[in-house]
């Protein structure tokens, strides 16, 4: 397993609320049009994401690993847990931006598992 940063995402409440708050802050972070309403940014050193509906959230980092499946044994034999609320979203999706789960470690820490797509476009 990999484990660099391969992915953040933040929830808010109102999402061009939003993107014009961090478009003032963050001056070279672009976003374009995302699953459900939301953004998929791009960030200098890691793309991101942002959702809506969610006022109050804290980012989720994601971690890049080579095979979801594998990964997810792994939490759950070292104690973790895998959050079972599923964020794979539809087919065109998964092609697009990859496999991602929320887990908790052993010591209830919440943190995403990423598995980039075989064929980034």
């Amino acid at each position: 397993m990999a484990g660099e940063l391969a992915f953040f995402e933040i929830g808010v409440e109102d999402t061009e609320r939003a993107r014009a708050f961090y478009e003032g802050l963050f001056d070279r972070w672009r976003f374009e049009p995302g699953p459900s309403g939301g953004f998929v940014i791009g960030a200098p050193n890691v793309r991101g994401g942002m959702h809506g509906g969610d006022r109050g959230a804290s980012p989720y980092v994601f971690f890049r690993v080579s095979d979801m499946e594998a990964a997810l044994t792994r939490v759950r034999e070292l104690g973790g847990t895998v959050e079972e609320m599923d964020i794979e979203g539809d087919a065109d999706s998964q092609a697009r931006f990859g496999r991602f789960k929320l887990c908790r470690d052993d010591q209830g820490s919440s943190f995403g598992l990423h598995q980039p797509p075989d064929d980034p476009r």
